[in-house]
């Protein structure tokens, strides 16, 4: 291979810094992004910072992916770690990871699960690194089913969400349990309120002791997805 430029190593470095300068304000000011508060705060003249990022919206979006692809790491590796017979064990597991690495960057979370920037359109190239946190559920619940340690809900769903939900399992594992799915999505869209929830200071003067309360927590929604216990 050949080794990258100096040219592209400096540019590298600068961006990586400006990155690093816009989550510290991010940590003080919320989503609400100033390309000239980040120039000035690197000593540059405002015009300078527009060579690497042409908007703000360009700033935000690389902020956007790593914090969806940092999430995704720390769930993957969460996941592979555990053994992969015990669903519910891989399950808490994640859940845990998500939590630990909300709290570790809260910034970066609110960032990417708290309120919608004004203005601002997530594009595309967005959706895939989102979706690498639910896909690692839906592993779960895959190897469940192929395993037969789990047994798909019979519950009853109106026809217009089957089939929203039989497109969303056509695209990830063929033949998924649409009563099943929904039960993860339940249990998924609860774990990142629980998330918020306390990231947000919503439980934390009710609720001093939010290790258990989490662990019960999570162990609820398992029991919802139908996550076998330990026998």
């Amino acid at each position: 291979m050949v080794a990258p430029s100096l040219r592209a190593r400096v540019r590298a470095g600068m961006i990586d810094e400006i990155k690093a300068v816009a989550r510290r304000h991010l940590a003080t000011d919320g989503a609400n992004l100033s390309l000239r508060a980040v120039a000035r705060d690197m000593g540059m003249v405002s015009s300078a910072i527009y060579r690497y990022f042409p908007s703000r919206d360009d700033l935000l979006t690389a902020l956007i992916l790593e914090a969806y692809e940092a999430l995704g790491d720390a769930v993957e590796a969460a996941d592979a770690a555990a053994e992969r017979h015990d669903l519910r064990g891989r399950w808490h597991a994640v859940c845990r990871a998500a939590r630990d690495w909300a709290l570790a960057h809260p910034a970066e979370y609110a960032l990417i699960y708290g309120s919608p920037v004004p203005g601002y359109a997530a594009p595309d190239d967005t959706v895939g690194p989102a979706q690498r946190p639910p896909i690692v559920l839906v592993g779960i619940l895959h190897d469940g089913l192929t395993t037969g340690r789990l047994t798909p809900p019979d519950d009853e769903l109106p026809d217009p969400l089957r089939e929203d939900l039989a497109e969303i399992a056509a695209g990830l594992h063929p033949g998924m349990s649409e009563a099943l799915l929904a039960r993860g999505m339940a249990g998924w869209t609860q774990l990142f309120g629980l998330i918020s929830f306390e990231l947000f200071g919503r439980i934390n003067r009710s609720l001093p002791h939010r290790d258990e309360y989490f662990d019960h927590q999570t162990g609820l929604m398992a029991d919802l997805i139908g996550l076998p216990r330990p026998s």
